[in-house]
């Protein structure tokens, strides 16, 4: 990676200023690094003291004396980090994907793995093979590091574009935030994050092949991970439109390469063309509602706040969106970025059956790149602690309650 952070290839209207700024060898750098790691630190304990007390509430739950306990504390903790999506990718690692899927396929069966996409199960697989600990193990470890890594490229990405205090900001609010906790459960949003984080990166330094492979494994990690091609679209049409580089169009060419090819693979596999379609309608009951779905849930927090977590989930989503969105608005984020960050908004709203949640706008990291840039810093003493804690308090209470009381995070 140069340690020459400043360029021309960012689009330039619509877009960040571009200055040089910190050299990423340099010691400024690694303090902010320093930072950034204790920050990563800290979100990881809030994750285990909101499964700590999901262990403990089912333990002393006096409502019902018959429910099963946990063996120990720490067999407990494991399996909130492994429950709902990280049952169905651990399942995954161990059967691989189903060669028959049956009609009228349900939640409640094996077939419905064929749903989650492949590119985290196989490199925990992998990490099986050379860690000890097993496969529980592999895929937790796996995504802890990811995440850290993640963590680590979007601030070498905001670097690059703003400043060292911006990238010292997002990098802290990346692993502070709520959403944050897919870091520490086996879901895939680690893997996709960290590979849209590289693609972002190399698209604004015009290294169109690396970030065409980058696009293409994000398309194999996640299905909102399409929205790499809206990036590699707009920074490749930008290129074309003011340097004539048509190398560019190596990136969205490859973009969609990880998702086809998946969709190949367990059609073929299953016997069954477009299966994944099928499984995701019978199974999941979803559909497109083109953000009625989170109308209806916000009302319904707003009426009834203690009828629904997952409504409450869904308003404090949005709210959180629509802060993230003016902040990013307001630092003018290059265009490739805003392309992306649409596409992920779009992928979150428009469904019928999950709709706004942490983890999906947490997967619009630009969003936290602009609001770092954005924060006032002439009040950054007095209120960047207090975000800060309540983020903590958030992810704490995320992970609680999604292991508690079901709620969909």
């Amino acid at each position: 990676m140069s340690p020459v952070v400043a360029s021309s290839a960012v689009p330039e209207a619509g877009t960040a200023t571009i200055e040089p700024t910190a050299d990423v060898h340099g010691a400024a750098w690694h303090r902010t690094l320093l930072v950034a790691l204790a920050a990563y630190v800290l979100s990881r304990v809030c994750v285990a003291a909101g499964a700590a007390a999901t262990v403990t509430a089912k333990a002393i739950d006096p409502l019902d004396p018959t429910k099963p306990r946990p063996e120990t504390a720490t067999k407990g903790v494991i399996d909130v980090l492994l429950s709902w999506d990280g049952q169905w990718y651990l399942r995954i690692v161990r059967m691989g994907y189903p060669r028959v899927i049956q009609p009228d396929v349900t939640f409640g069966v094996l077939d419905a793995r064929a749903a989650f996409f492949p590119l985290y199960p196989l490199i925990a697989r992998a990490a099986d093979r050379v860690l000890p600990g097993g496969d529980v193990f592999a895929s937790l470890f796996v995504n802890l590091v990811m995440g850290a890594a993640a963590v680590y490229v979007i601030g070498l990405l905001a670097l690059r574009l703003f400043d060292l205090p911006t990238a010292r900001a997002a990098m802290v609010l990346m692993a502070m935030f709520p959403g944050s906790f897919v870091l520490s459960f086996a879901y895939s949003e680690a893997t996709m994050l960290l590979l849209a984080a590289l693609c972002l990166l190399w698209l604004v330094e015009d290294r169109w092949l690396l970030a065409g492979i980058a696009a293409a494994l994000t398309t194999a990690s996640r299905p909102n991970g399409v929205a790499v091609i809206a990036a590699c679209a707009v920074a490749s049409y930008f290129a074309i439109r003011r340097r004539g580089d048509w190398r560019s169009l190596v990136a969205p060419l490859l973009a969609p390469i990880g998702w086809i090819a998946f969709q190949i693979f367990v059609g073929y596999q299953a016997g069954e063309r477009l299966v994944w379609f099928r499984v995701q309608r019978e199974a999941w009951d979803e559909g497109v509602s083109f953000g009625f779905t989170a109308l209806e849930r916000i009302w319904g927090a707003l009426l009834h706040p203690a009828s629904s977590p997952t409504n409450l989930l869904t308003l404090a989503s949005v709210v959180a969106m629509l802060g993230l969105v003016y902040g990013s608005w307001k630092a003018r984020l290059p265009a490739p970025l805003v392309a992306y960050t649409v596409a992920i908004l779009a992928l979150m709203l428009v469904p019928s059956t999950v709709t706004a949640r942490p983890r999906f706008l947490y997967t619009a990291f630009p969003l936290f790149i602009g609001f770092a840039a954005w924060f006032p810093k002439d009040r950054w003493r007095d209120h960047w602690a207090l975000l800060m804690a309540g983020c903590g308090a958030g992810l704490v209470a995320l992970t609680a309650v999604y292991g508690a009381f079901g709620a969909i995070p």
